[in-house]
């Protein structure tokens, strides 16, 4: 397994580490994941996201219009946004995080996809200069986030959801996989340890491992790569189609023009066969991962793909898939271990999106 630039210090933390993505992660602390959740939902959090991967591109940028459904007319630099790598056959590949600067656009791509992303990206896209950074990423998420960032780096009480600026301390952006305020940043590997070190001498500030970034992630009904998305997943069936450009949607003016686009055309003119929904389950019971859901009359009716006992609400919680021929008022159940639990579908995300606008 590969290990993070910070693995010292997360095991003189206390970490308890497991494999994820191929990397060594801190998966919770002493605290526990509960504690660890619930801090991030009422201070801070501190999580190691250096697995992820970090691309640097140069060159005439409006080239991963090829690759990616977004558009680069009018995207202003040191505005962030979220995107999908389509694949040919209409599936996603990965999603991700781009943004716009003054010298380029830096990516940042799910750390089982990082190589393969850089090689699909080059090869549809040879004009550009496309590298992977050799940098550290931590996320600081959770109301006090802003002030303990800012006792450091004040200039970022000014950055607004999903905008990124280059600061002393490394390129800074406000956003964050929790739903709480927040921000990420990239840090080059020397100053990677000093930084964290910093930010866990604020009172407001813990370290948070794997686990309690699923959960929170879970509760404000963000998909994860490998589960809720994949490659057989469609743009339209994942709800994602907001994600693609209003030029690249049909009539645009750059309508289509990527990777897998006429799946994508064919399922926002005729629908989907399934489509990604929220549910609650009647009893504090996790539902996990591919456990199957069926209708009343036991009908396969969908699967779960992500699922939890949320710890801010104490109620089961599930994102998964619902096939298209059934009604949205059915009567669900979701198999564990042979055994039907009801659920019921509702909307996302289970707790409310606290992003600074």
């Amino acid at each position: 397994m590969r290990r993070l630039p910070l693995a010292a210090l997360h095991a003189a933390l206390g970490a308890r580490f497991g494999e994820f993505a191929g990397w060594e992660m801190p998966l919770q602390y002493r605290a526990g994941l509960r504690a660890e959740h619930l801090h991030t939902r009422a201070a801070a959090g501190l999580f190691d996201v250096s697995h992820m991967g970090q691309l640097r591109v140069h060159g005439p940028v409006a080239a991963l219009e090829r690759a990616l459904p977004v558009d680069f007319d009018g995207w202003p630099v040191g505005e962030q946004r979220y995107a999908l790598l389509p694949n040919d056959a209409g599936g996603i590949a990965d999603d991700l995080m781009v943004t716009r600067l003054a010298d380029g656009v830096r990516i940042v791509v799910n750390a089982a996809q990082r190589e393969a992303d850089l090689v699909r990206l080059r090869a549809l896209c040879p004009e550009l200069a496309i590298e992977m950074l050799d940098a550290g990423l931590v996320a600081l998420q959770g109301p006090r986030a802003e002030e303990a960032l800012a006792a450091i780096e004040p200039g970022v009480r000014e950055l607004r959801f999903m905008h990124a600026r280059a600061c002393a301390i490394g390129l800074v952006s406000r956003s964050g996989y929790t739903g709480e305020d927040g921000f990420e940043i990239s840090v080059a590997p020397a100053d990677l340890e000093p930084l964290a070190q910093r930010l866990l001498a604020h009172p407001a500030v813990a370290p948070v491992g794997l686990g309690a970034r699923d959960t929170l992630r879970l509760e404000a009904g963000l998909p994860l790569y490998g589960q809720d998305l994949t490659e057989a997943t469609t743009i339209v069936e994942a709800g994602l189609g907001w994600s693609v450009a209003g030029s690249r949607r049909p009539g645009g003016k750059k309508e289509g023009g990527f990777p897998g686009a006429e799946v994508y055309l064919k399922e926002v003119a005729s629908g989907a066969r399934r489509a990604f929904a929220g549910f609650l389950g009647e009893e504090p019971v996790p539902v996990r991962s591919r456990a199957a859901l069926v209708d009343a009359a036991g009908r396969a009716a969908g699967v779960v793909t992500s699922g939890t006992v949320s710890p801010s609400t104490g109620r089961a919680v599930m994102m998964g898939y619902v096939e298209a021929g059934v009604d949205a008022a059915a009567e669900l159940f979701a198999v564990v271990r042979e055994k039907p639990r009801r659920v019921r579908r509702v909307g996302l995300p289970f707790v409310e999106k606290r992003y600074r606008r």
